[in-house]
């Protein structure tokens, strides 16, 4: 079968069918395909364009890096410094501060995209993804804003959709008689919208954390309901970033120590968490985060708030009733609105058709990081590693070294 060319075919309809027969086209596409424009696969286009590897980029929204324009607060910095988030082979500009901006951060991943001369093909949403085994090559079908379907066919396939392709929301007893507004924090902007209501913040991360801090800075009046455990760290620990400093010390020293240590110095500048109702983990953060996932806390102002009445926490939610909630420990309180700021999932396997690299539970690699980037078949992962935009630049080098060494025999 010669692939060299499209090839367009039609899709034959029951003629009783009163819409009109859809025109699928077929591509073949003699380089890499990655699903998804965000920072892992800009990140791993560039890293093959090093090696002289063209791609071709689908992504569902009309721009790059969607979950950061589109749904991400106004608020929004890196929680990093900027030298644990650049992407490979193009440092951030000199002028950034240690923190950049959400607006610092897309100026970045823009002339990222113009260095390396990168063209997503925007508005392609990927519902299938198969390998053929009969010819050896993977099948990705697309649906276009006009419901137009493309099958690409390429020898290589990139999943870097990441582990926060889809909100998640909760079922919580109630929520349908609330009769005020119920938004993910995906939908969350700004604060000057709620100023002088009484909102809920559902979730303890950092983003239910900030969003909290954001609503007290814009004269609104949250409260924080925090259902399990958490790690808050302070932000910066001896002058130098938390992460920094613990990146450095495990160079040295064990995650026990180095968890004792974070533990100790939280302590020393943040106060007993405990008595502000938020309870900490019976492992260390270090330790959590290896072994969940689970990232800690980096405070950026929020517990100042909650210490001085500001924001108030309740513990989980029993149920929610009309523009009330009452709490598990019977507390019953009345809202104008509530935050779900209750992450994120995958949704590698709702259009993914394979069972060995990615769980069908939870939509992430099978194999923990730093393992979790190959599969079989040319299916290769990027930016799964619950370690930040450091790990997706991980797997976005291996990735192209290894599509490297099967390209010169390809």
């Amino acid at each position: 079968m010669e692939y060299s060319k499209e090839v367009e075919g039609k899709r034959v309809h029951d003629p009783f069918n009163k819409s009109m027969a859809a025109v699928s086209k077929c591509v073949w596409v003699p380089y890499p395909v990655i699903i998804g424009a965000g920072p892992s696969g800009l990140a791993t286009a560039a890293c093959l364009k090093q090696r002289g590897i063209p791609s071709l980029i689908l992504e569902r929204e009309n721009c790059i890096a969607s979950l950061w324009q589109l749904k991400t607060y106004d608020r929004l910095r890196l929680h990093l410094p900027k030298q644990f988030c650049q992407l490979p082979f193009l440092p951030f500009p000199d002028c950034f501060p240690t923190y950049p901006t959400k607006k610092q951060f897309m100026a970045y991943l823009e002339s990222y995209k113009e260095h390396f001369g990168l063209e997503p093909v925007f508005e392609k949403t990927v519902v299938r993804a198969e390998f053929d085994r009969r010819c050896g090559f993977w099948r990705v079908k697309t649906l276009g804003v006009k419901e137009e379907e493309t099958e690409y066919v390429s020898r290589f396939l990139v999943v870097a959709t990441g582990e926060n392709a889809d909100e998640v929301v909760p079922k919580i007893d109630g929520m349908d008689d609330f009769g005020g507004p119920i938004l993910h924090s995906s939908s969350y902007k700004s604060g000057r919208l709620f100023r002088g209501r009484d909102v809920l913040v559902v979730g303890c991360g950092n983003s239910g954390m900030e969003v909290s801090l954001d609503l007290c800075n814009c004269d609104a009046r949250p409260s924080l309901a925090v259902r399990g455990s958490v790690h808050v760290l302070p932000h910066e620990m001896l002058g130098r970033s938390t992460f920094g400093l613990s990146l450095w010390l495990l160079k040295w020293f064990p995650v026990c120590l180095v968890d004792r240590f974070l533990l100790f110095m939280s302590r020393f500048v943040l106060g007993d968490t405990k008595k502000l109702g938020l309870h900490r983990p019976k492992i260390g953060p270090l330790e959590l985060k290896s072994r969940s996932g689970k990232t800690p806390v980096l405070d950026v102002g929020t517990l100042a708030k909650i210490r001085s009445g500001h924001i108030k926490v309740y513990p989980g939610i029993k149920r929610i009733s009309y523009h009330a909630t009452e709490f598990v420990d019977g507390t019953k309180e009345n809202f104008d609105a509530i935050i779900l700021a209750t992450g994120y999932k995958s949704n590698v396997p709702q259009w993914l058709k394979d069972k060995d690299l990615f769980s069908e539970k939870d939509g992430m690699p099978r194999e923990p990081f730093p393992n979790g980037w190959k599969g079989e078949c040319g299916l290769y992962a990027v930016g799964f590693t619950k370690r930040g935009l450091l790990g997706a630049s991980f797997d976005a080098r291996k990735i192209a070294q290894d599509i490297a060494l099967q390209w010169k025999a390809y």
